[in-house]
């Protein structure tokens, strides 16, 4: 079953100002310092399938490798397009109008895809990791990034929304609506890791996302220093249990091993 992805033309304006603030800042720069690492000297091959307005797609190139951006939203694309133009990076990047369900590329694959925050949008995970995957080259790895289904309730509580947060407790609902507007839901890195090994990828370490950051105001905007020591704990804890287990996002990686 296949179902359209979110058009997020509505709230492009609403998704910068996220993007740009400090909240959004910590989960780029903590999934592109992971991407980076895991991509290593390139130039590699990369898919980054619901690519919003280029954020990752920017970052990417600017480290030197050839990114493709896939997004259904033509007027996302469009700021996109504007980005890469302001940023002379447009000679490293391929952007095109396509659904996650629907994707051109065949006979292509890439030494990494990457879909980040889009699965949390769409009924469930199965089938979207198994279209990613099939796009991963040998010895590629594919970068999701959704909502932790660990943590739910937890950004409620301490922003003093008791009675939807013990709701979540109690009840394990991992749907509530997101900072957009739309109601998203949650998976575990568990299940994320289950649907990559099933598709033939091999777990790596996941990640927790903006651990002791989610619960601030959507303004939040520290200066540099603030936000450079928020980054740094932010970072030491991500990979750590217990908690990583309590971000508000989950980053899991898998590889296909060279000789697949």
């Amino acid at each position: 079953m296949t179902t359209p992805s979110t058009d997020f033309a509505t709230v492009g304006t609403d998704y910068a100002a996220y993007s740009e603030g400090g909240r959004g800042l910590l989960r780029h720069e903590i999934v592109a310092r992971r991407l980076v690492a895991e991509l290593g000297d390139g130039p590699a091959r990369v898919l980054d399938v619901g690519c919003g307005d280029g954020e990752m797609v920017l970052r990417l190139a600017a480290a030197g490798h050839h990114v493709t951006g896939a997004e259904v939203s033509s007027d996302m694309l469009e700021r996109a397009e504007a980005k890469l133009a302001a940023a002379a990076l447009a000679d490293r990047v391929r952007l095109v109008e396509a659904d996650i369900y629907d994707l051109p590329f065949v006979g292509e694959v890439f030494d990494a895809v990457c879909c980040h925050g889009v699965v949390m949008y769409l009924p469930d995970s199965a089938e979207p990791v198994a279209r990613l995957a099939r796009l991963v080259a040998p010895g590629g790895i594919l970068s999701i990034l959704t909502k932790n289904a660990l943590a739910v309730g937890v950004r409620e509580a301490l922003q003093g929304e008791y009675d939807s947060a013990v709701a979540q407790i109690e009840s394990g609902r991992t749907a509530s609506m997101g900072n957009l507007g739309y109601v998203t839901r949650g998976d575990t890195p568990e299940h994320l890791d289950r649907l990559a090994h099933d598709n033939g990828l091999t777990p790596l370490p996941w990640q927790g996302v903006r651990i002791f950051h989610d619960h601030l105001p959507k303004n939040w905007r520290p200066e540099q220093e603030v936000f450079a020591k928020a980054l740094t704990v932010e970072w030491a804890a991500s990979t750590r249990s217990p908690y990583r287990e309590l971000g508000r996002l989950v980053h899991t990686v898998a590889r296909r091993e060279a000789n697949a």
